[in-house]
Protein backbone atom coordinates (compact mmCIF):
# COMPACT_ATOMS: atom_id res chain seq x y z
CA UNK A 1 0.00 0.00 0.00
CA UNK A 2 2.71 2.23 0.43
CA UNK A 3 4.28 1.92 -2.30
CA UNK A 4 1.30 2.65 -4.54
CA UNK A 5 0.44 5.46 -2.51
CA UNK A 6 3.83 7.68 -3.55
CA UNK A 7 3.04 6.79 -7.06
CA UNK A 8 -0.45 7.95 -6.27
CA UNK A 9 0.15 11.46 -4.46
CA UNK A 10 3.22 11.83 -6.89
CA UNK A 11 0.57 11.89 -9.78
CA UNK A 12 1.11 15.87 -11.10
CA UNK A 13 -2.28 15.47 -12.98
CA UNK A 14 -4.22 14.76 -9.60
CA UNK A 15 -2.22 17.44 -7.63
CA UNK A 16 -2.86 20.16 -10.44
CA UNK A 17 -6.83 18.46 -10.31
CA UNK A 18 -7.17 18.80 -6.34
CA UNK A 19 -5.81 22.07 -6.60
CA UNK A 20 -8.62 23.18 -8.99
CA UNK A 21 -10.95 22.47 -6.73
CA UNK A 22 -9.37 25.42 -4.13
CA UNK A 23 -9.47 27.57 -7.14
CA UNK A 24 -13.46 26.71 -7.83
CA UNK A 25 -13.61 27.64 -4.04
CA UNK A 26 -12.02 30.45 -3.66
CA UNK A 27 -13.75 31.99 -6.87
CA UNK A 28 -16.85 30.92 -5.09
CA UNK A 29 -16.27 32.69 -1.86
CA UNK A 30 -14.76 36.26 -3.57
CA UNK A 31 -18.75 36.60 -4.40
CA UNK A 32 -18.74 37.22 -0.88
CA UNK A 33 -16.37 39.19 0.76
CA UNK A 34 -17.08 42.26 2.45
CA UNK A 35 -20.99 41.26 2.16
CA UNK A 36 -20.62 40.17 6.35
CA UNK A 37 -22.66 36.71 5.36
CA UNK A 38 -20.25 33.68 6.56
CA UNK A 39 -22.81 31.15 6.53
CA UNK A 40 -23.60 32.29 2.61
CA UNK A 41 -19.75 32.53 1.74
CA UNK A 42 -18.93 28.88 3.39
CA UNK A 43 -21.66 27.49 1.64
CA UNK A 44 -20.97 28.98 -1.45
CA UNK A 45 -17.00 27.54 -1.09
CA UNK A 46 -18.36 24.23 -0.22
CA UNK A 47 -20.83 23.55 -2.66
CA UNK A 48 -18.19 24.96 -5.18
CA UNK A 49 -15.29 22.66 -3.81
CA UNK A 50 -17.43 19.89 -3.67
CA UNK A 51 -18.81 20.15 -7.39
CA UNK A 52 -14.85 19.89 -8.73
CA UNK A 53 -13.64 17.17 -6.72
CA UNK A 54 -16.25 14.77 -7.73
CA UNK A 55 -15.13 15.81 -11.65
CA UNK A 56 -12.06 14.67 -10.67
CA UNK A 57 -11.09 10.50 -10.76
CA UNK A 58 -10.58 9.17 -7.88
CA UNK A 59 -12.25 7.61 -5.00
CA UNK A 60 -11.97 10.11 -2.16
CA UNK A 61 -13.16 10.23 1.71
CA UNK A 62 -13.72 13.21 3.76
CA UNK A 63 -11.99 12.38 7.16
CA UNK A 64 -11.68 16.12 8.09
CA UNK A 65 -14.23 18.24 6.64
CA UNK A 66 -16.89 21.08 7.45
CA UNK A 67 -18.86 21.59 10.40
CA UNK A 68 -21.40 24.00 10.68
CA UNK A 69 -22.51 23.44 6.77
CA UNK A 70 -24.52 20.20 5.67
CA UNK A 71 -21.58 20.01 2.82
CA UNK A 72 -18.30 18.06 2.25
CA UNK A 73 -18.99 16.38 6.15
CA UNK A 74 -16.89 14.02 7.73
CA UNK A 75 -17.68 10.54 5.42
CA UNK A 76 -18.94 12.13 2.57
CA UNK A 77 -17.26 10.43 -0.47
CA UNK A 78 -16.18 12.88 -3.46
CA UNK A 79 -14.52 12.00 -6.53
CA UNK A 80 -15.93 10.18 -9.49
CA UNK A 81 -15.47 6.82 -7.72
CA UNK A 82 -12.49 5.78 -10.44
CA UNK A 83 -9.16 5.38 -9.37
CA UNK A 84 -6.51 5.45 -6.41
CA UNK A 85 -8.82 5.88 -2.95
CA UNK A 86 -7.34 9.11 -1.25
CA UNK A 87 -8.50 10.78 2.54
CA UNK A 88 -9.28 14.01 1.77
CA UNK A 89 -9.24 16.91 5.05
CA UNK A 90 -10.54 20.55 3.61
CA UNK A 91 -11.40 23.79 4.82
CA UNK A 92 -13.75 25.27 2.01
CA UNK A 93 -13.25 28.51 3.15
CA UNK A 94 -10.74 28.99 6.07
CA UNK A 95 -11.46 31.97 7.35
CA UNK A 96 -15.07 32.90 7.33
CA UNK A 97 -14.86 36.23 9.43
CA UNK A 98 -12.23 36.99 7.26
CA UNK A 99 -14.33 36.72 4.22
CA UNK A 100 -17.20 38.22 5.77
CA UNK A 101 -15.07 41.31 6.61
CA UNK A 102 -12.75 41.32 3.62
CA UNK A 103 -9.64 41.09 6.03
CA UNK A 104 -6.47 39.17 5.49
CA UNK A 105 -5.56 35.62 4.98
CA UNK A 106 -8.71 33.28 3.90
CA UNK A 107 -8.13 30.80 2.34
CA UNK A 108 -9.57 27.43 0.70
CA UNK A 109 -7.54 24.41 1.46
CA UNK A 110 -7.41 20.76 0.52
CA UNK A 111 -5.36 17.90 1.57
CA UNK A 112 -5.37 14.27 0.44
CA UNK A 113 -3.10 11.06 1.20
CA UNK A 114 -3.67 8.22 1.16
CA UNK A 115 -6.13 5.61 3.26
CA UNK A 116 -5.24 5.57 6.77
CA UNK A 117 -2.49 9.08 5.81
CA UNK A 118 -4.66 11.47 7.68
CA UNK A 119 -5.46 11.63 11.71
CA UNK A 120 -9.62 11.70 11.99
CA UNK A 121 -10.30 14.53 14.33
CA UNK A 122 -13.05 16.32 16.28
CA UNK A 123 -13.91 19.21 15.68
CA UNK A 124 -11.99 20.37 19.27
CA UNK A 125 -9.56 22.47 20.55
CA UNK A 126 -5.60 21.24 20.17
CA UNK A 127 -3.03 23.26 21.65
CA UNK A 128 -0.04 24.19 18.89
CA UNK A 129 3.04 24.32 17.93
CA UNK A 130 4.89 24.76 14.96
CA UNK A 131 8.38 25.63 13.17
CA UNK A 132 9.74 25.81 9.69
CA UNK A 133 12.34 23.45 7.97
CA UNK A 134 15.98 23.20 8.55
CA UNK A 135 16.02 22.51 12.51
CA UNK A 136 16.92 19.20 14.17
CA UNK A 137 13.93 17.55 15.35
CA UNK A 138 12.75 18.68 19.91
CA UNK A 139 14.66 22.11 19.17
CA UNK A 140 11.24 23.12 20.58
CA UNK A 141 8.93 21.39 23.13
CA UNK A 142 5.07 21.52 23.56
CA UNK A 143 5.57 21.09 27.30
CA UNK A 144 7.88 23.90 27.53
CA UNK A 145 6.39 27.68 27.83
CA UNK A 146 6.07 29.33 24.94
CA UNK A 147 9.77 32.14 26.25
CA UNK A 148 11.71 29.24 26.39
CA UNK A 149 10.82 27.57 22.70
CA UNK A 150 11.43 31.35 21.17
CA UNK A 151 14.68 30.92 23.31
CA UNK A 152 15.66 27.40 22.00
CA UNK A 153 14.91 28.49 18.41
CA UNK A 154 16.81 31.62 18.56
CA UNK A 155 20.20 29.76 19.50
CA UNK A 156 19.50 27.17 16.91
CA UNK A 157 18.94 29.92 14.38
CA UNK A 158 22.38 31.00 15.40
CA UNK A 159 20.11 34.81 16.34
CA UNK A 160 19.12 37.07 19.51
CA UNK A 161 15.68 36.09 20.49
CA UNK A 162 14.74 39.75 20.15
CA UNK A 163 14.71 38.80 16.09
CA UNK A 164 12.74 35.97 16.30
CA UNK A 165 8.89 36.43 15.49
CA UNK A 166 5.88 34.25 16.87
CA UNK A 167 2.25 34.18 15.28
CA UNK A 168 -0.19 33.98 17.64
CA UNK A 169 -4.22 34.05 17.63
CA UNK A 170 -5.66 37.31 19.17
CA UNK A 171 -7.71 35.64 21.80
CA UNK A 172 -7.82 35.75 25.62
CA UNK A 173 -7.04 32.44 26.07
CA UNK A 174 -3.56 33.55 25.06
CA UNK A 175 -3.14 36.35 27.36
CA UNK A 176 -0.11 34.19 29.24
CA UNK A 177 1.36 32.91 25.91
CA UNK A 178 1.60 36.73 24.77
CA UNK A 179 2.75 37.76 27.90
CA UNK A 180 5.53 35.06 28.38
CA UNK A 181 6.93 35.92 24.49
CA UNK A 182 6.62 39.69 25.02
CA UNK A 183 8.55 39.17 28.16
CA UNK A 184 11.50 37.08 26.50
CA UNK A 185 11.65 40.04 23.40
CA UNK A 186 9.77 38.12 21.04
CA UNK A 187 8.06 40.14 17.67
CA UNK A 188 4.72 38.83 18.37
CA UNK A 189 2.64 38.53 14.83
CA UNK A 190 -1.26 38.52 16.01
CA UNK A 191 -3.66 37.79 13.70
CA UNK A 192 -7.54 37.50 14.27
CA UNK A 193 -8.50 34.14 12.68
CA UNK A 194 -6.77 32.19 10.37
CA UNK A 195 -4.44 29.80 12.37
CA UNK A 196 -3.77 27.23 8.84
CA UNK A 197 -1.86 30.46 7.25
CA UNK A 198 -0.25 31.35 10.45
CA UNK A 199 1.39 27.79 10.80
CA UNK A 200 2.19 27.43 7.29
CA UNK A 201 3.82 30.86 7.48
CA UNK A 202 6.40 29.08 9.64
CA UNK A 203 7.45 27.26 6.64
CA UNK A 204 7.51 30.12 3.92
CA UNK A 205 10.94 32.56 4.14
CA UNK A 206 9.26 35.52 2.61
CA UNK A 207 6.73 35.86 5.87
CA UNK A 208 9.13 36.66 8.11
CA UNK A 209 7.24 34.11 10.79
CA UNK A 210 9.55 31.54 13.13
CA UNK A 211 6.67 30.05 14.99
CA UNK A 212 3.26 29.57 15.64
CA UNK A 213 2.06 28.86 18.83
CA UNK A 214 -1.35 28.93 21.22
CA UNK A 215 -5.04 26.79 21.25
CA UNK A 216 -6.79 26.81 17.21
CA UNK A 217 -9.01 23.94 16.16
CA UNK A 218 -7.85 20.15 15.61
CA UNK A 219 -9.01 20.08 11.87
CA UNK A 220 -7.31 23.06 11.04
CA UNK A 221 -4.25 21.44 12.90
CA UNK A 222 -4.14 18.62 10.36
CA UNK A 223 -4.60 20.58 7.70
CA UNK A 224 -1.20 22.47 8.86
CA UNK A 225 0.38 19.45 9.42
CA UNK A 226 -0.06 18.40 6.05
CA UNK A 227 1.60 21.55 4.56
CA UNK A 228 4.52 21.61 6.92
CA UNK A 229 4.65 17.88 6.16
CA UNK A 230 5.44 18.40 2.06
CA UNK A 231 7.80 21.60 3.12
CA UNK A 232 9.91 20.02 6.16
CA UNK A 233 8.67 21.66 8.96
CA UNK A 234 7.42 20.65 12.16
CA UNK A 235 4.64 20.84 14.28
CA UNK A 236 3.50 19.27 17.71
CA UNK A 237 -0.30 19.28 19.52
CA UNK A 238 -2.39 18.22 22.48
CA UNK A 239 -6.30 18.09 22.74
CA UNK A 240 -7.36 21.04 25.27
CA UNK A 241 -10.65 19.26 26.61
CA UNK A 242 -12.91 22.02 28.26
CA UNK A 243 -15.48 19.25 29.65
CA UNK A 244 -15.98 15.25 29.99
CA UNK A 245 -18.17 15.66 26.93
CA UNK A 246 -15.29 16.63 24.61
CA UNK A 247 -12.80 14.30 26.24
CA UNK A 248 -15.60 11.35 25.64
CA UNK A 249 -16.40 12.97 21.93
CA UNK A 250 -12.69 12.21 21.44
CA UNK A 251 -12.89 8.60 22.90
CA UNK A 252 -15.67 7.69 20.53
CA UNK A 253 -13.35 8.75 17.58
CA UNK A 254 -11.02 6.14 18.94
CA UNK A 255 -8.73 8.91 20.34
CA UNK A 256 -8.53 7.09 23.64
CA UNK A 257 -5.00 8.63 25.38
CA UNK A 258 -6.72 11.87 26.36
CA UNK A 259 -2.98 13.85 27.39
CA UNK A 260 -1.14 12.54 24.13
CA UNK A 261 1.56 14.98 22.25
CA UNK A 262 0.74 14.26 18.51
CA UNK A 263 3.79 14.82 16.52
CA UNK A 264 4.07 15.59 12.48
CA UNK A 265 3.87 12.02 11.62
CA UNK A 266 1.24 11.09 13.89
CA UNK A 267 -1.42 13.91 11.96
CA UNK A 268 -0.13 13.09 8.84
CA UNK A 269 1.73 10.14 7.74
CA UNK A 270 3.24 8.76 4.57
CA UNK A 271 2.70 10.91 1.52
CA UNK A 272 0.33 13.88 1.13
CA UNK A 273 -0.32 16.82 -1.14
CA UNK A 274 -1.51 19.73 -0.18
CA UNK A 275 -3.37 23.22 -2.00
CA UNK A 276 -4.67 26.09 -0.97
CA UNK A 277 -6.01 29.17 -3.11
CA UNK A 278 -6.38 32.74 -1.14
CA UNK A 279 -9.82 34.29 -1.10
CA UNK A 280 -8.74 37.61 0.44
CA UNK A 281 -4.78 38.64 0.16
CA UNK A 282 -2.80 37.64 2.95
CA UNK A 283 0.75 36.72 4.37
CA UNK A 284 1.08 33.59 2.63
CA UNK A 285 -1.33 34.02 -0.54
CA UNK A 286 -2.88 36.76 -2.91
CA UNK A 287 -6.61 37.00 -2.96
CA UNK A 288 -9.05 35.95 -5.63
CA UNK A 289 -9.42 39.55 -8.15
CA UNK A 290 -12.30 39.86 -10.48
CA UNK A 291 -11.91 42.05 -13.50
CA UNK A 292 -12.61 42.26 -16.88
CA UNK A 293 -11.03 38.84 -18.24
CA UNK A 294 -12.18 36.37 -15.20
CA UNK A 295 -10.94 36.05 -11.79
CA UNK A 296 -7.79 35.53 -11.03
CA UNK A 297 -6.20 33.82 -7.86
CA UNK A 298 -3.28 32.59 -6.77
CA UNK A 299 -2.81 28.68 -5.52
CA UNK A 300 0.10 26.68 -3.22
CA UNK A 301 0.40 23.22 -4.17
CA UNK A 302 2.84 20.66 -2.50
CA UNK A 303 3.89 17.19 -2.71
CA UNK A 304 5.77 15.94 0.11
CA UNK A 305 7.51 12.92 -2.33
CA UNK A 306 9.18 16.05 -3.63
CA UNK A 307 9.06 18.94 -1.21
CA UNK A 308 8.52 21.59 -3.87
CA UNK A 309 5.94 24.24 -3.11
CA UNK A 310 4.38 25.12 -6.94
CA UNK A 311 2.62 28.84 -6.59
CA UNK A 312 0.07 29.09 -9.25
CA UNK A 313 -1.42 32.27 -11.03
CA UNK A 314 -4.73 31.77 -13.23
CA UNK A 315 -7.17 33.51 -14.60
CA UNK A 316 -10.45 31.96 -14.97
CA UNK A 317 -13.43 33.34 -17.26
CA UNK A 318 -16.35 34.89 -15.65
CA UNK A 319 -18.82 32.06 -16.32
CA UNK A 320 -17.20 28.70 -16.11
Amino acid sequence: MADSGKLVISCSTLGYAIAGATVSAAIAAERWVGRGDEQAAEEAAAAAMREALNAVDFTGHVVVGEVDIPILNVGESVGTGNGPELDIALEALEGTTLTAKAMPNALAVIAAAPKGGLLQVPDLYMEKLAIGPGYERGVVDLDASAGENAIRLAKAKGVDVREITACVLDRPRHEKIIADLRKVGVRINLIPDGDVAGAINTAMPETAIDMYVGQGKAPEGVLAAAALRCAGGQMQARFVFRNDAEKYQAQRMGLKDAGRRYELDDLVSGEVIFAATGVTKGTLLDGAVRGRAGVETYTMLMSSSDGVVRKIRSVTPVGR
